[in-house]
């Protein structure tokens, strides 16, 4: 696995070995960055799950300013800390080791709010619309944020959530991406 373009473009990322973290692979990493870029002009990202930090890593590498990584697994957390390294960039970003809920408060008490938030939960464990109500919730978006979920293709996610509409959904094998953006 590697940052796919940017500034840290070609770099490999380590990623943990065994079944606790299913990563995004390099051309479902460049489809959604694709999609809702290619590069950004500042902004901040929230990779709610960040297995490998491979998705936050790519926002940085794209333009993101920052961003805020959020990982409950200590080994998982191990490996984003070497990635993030890695980008010799460190200050770009935040490593919050915690739940995604719990982040989530956590980041409402320091009225923190993002342009763009990456959801890939593991499969079987998401909780992808409950998790964008809190952000609604807790004004965690920028009003011009763009929230992309990773999911199992079979899981169908609603058209809207709160002022949010699905943008786009694509499929690439047993992977779906759902892009939302605020609604008009």
């Amino acid at each position: 696995m590697r940052v796919v373009a940017g500034e840290f473009g070609g770099r490999k990322l380590k990623t943990l070995t065994g079944s606790n973290t299913r990563p995004t692979t390099d051309k479902v990493k460049g489809a959604i960055f694709n999609m809702i870029g290619p590069y950004f002009d500042g902004g901040i990202a929230l990779d709610l799950f960040s297995g490998s930090g491979s998705l936050g890593i790519e926002a940085v590498s794209r333009g993101m300013e920052q961003a805020v990584l959020v990982e409950k697994n200590f080994r998982a957390m191990e490996i984003i800390r070497e990635n993030v390294t890695m980008t010799k960039n460190e200050a770009a970003f935040q490593l919050m080791k915690m739940p995604a809920n719990q982040a989530i408060q956590q980041l409402a008490l320091r009225k923190e709010q993002f342009d763009l938030v990456l959801l890939d939960p593991p499969y079987a464990k998401q909780e992808i619309v409950k998790q964008i109500e809190l952000l609604l919730q807790n004004g965690l978006l920028s009003t011009r944020a763009t929230v992309v979920c990773e999911t199992d293709q079979s899981v169908v996610l609603p058209e809207t959530i709160g002022k949010l509409k699905e943008w786009k959904r694509q499929e690439y094998g047993i992977t779906a991406i759902t892009i939302y953006d605020w609604e008009d």
